[in-house]
C-alpha cells in the first residue's frame, strides 16, 4: 500500500509539474506568469500592511492566512524571469534583471527569507509581531524595485 502511495503522489507531483514547464515555451507566457504571481501576492502582502499600518483591523487568523501565502508566492516568480523574457510582452522589468543575474537573485531570496520570517511571525498571532516582519518584507520588495523595476 506504501508503494502505491509513494507512486500517486511521485505521479500527481509529475503531472503538476509539467504544465508548469509547458506554459514556459514562449516569452510572453513567461512574463504573464510571474507578473500574474506577483500581482497575487502584491494583493495579500497589501492587506498584511493594512493590519501592520492601522488602516484595517488586526485579525491574527487572517493575518496568518495572508502571510502563509505571501511566502508560497514569493518562491513562484523566479524561474519567469528566464533568458528572452526581458521582450516580447509589456514587462517593467528593467534590462539590469538579466545583466546582474547574480545581485537579482540575491534580491529575490531576500524577499523569499523575509516573506519566510513573515510568515512565522503571523503565526505568532500578534500585531507587533507582524509590524516588525511586515517592515522588513516591505523592505526586501522595495529594494527590488528600485533596482529592477521600471517606475
Amino acid at each position: 500500500m506504501k508503494t502505491i502511495a509513494a507512486f500517486v503522489l511521485a505521479a500527481s507531483v509529475a503531472a503538476l509539474a509539467t504544465p508548469a514547464l509547458a506554459q514556459f515555451a514562449k516569452p510572453e507566457d513567461a512574463i504573464k506568469y510571474r507578473q500574474s504571481a506577483l500581482t497575487v501576492m502584491a494583493a495579500h502582502f497589501g492587506r498584511l500592511g493594512a493590519m501592520a499600518n492601522g488602516k484595517a483591523p488586526f485579525d491574527a487568523k487572517q493575518a496568518a492566512e495572508n502571510a502563509a501565502l505571501v511566502e508560497s508566492l514569493s518562491k513562484l516568480p523566479w524561474a519567469a524571469f528566464g533568458e528572452g523574457t526581458d521582450k516580447g510582452s509589456h514587462t517593467h522589468a528593467l534590462p539590469e534583471v538579466w545583466k546582474e543575474t547574480a545581485k537579482f537573485k540575491e534580491a529575490s531570496d531576500k524577499l523569499v527569507a523575509e516573506a519566510t520570517k513573515l510568515n512565522a511571525a503571523a503565526k505568532v498571532g500578534t500585531l507587533d509581531s507582524l509590524k516588525a516582519a511586515f517592515g522588513n518584507t516591505a523592505s526586501a520588495c522595495k529594494a527590488c524595485h528600485d533596482s529592477f523595476r521600471a517606475k
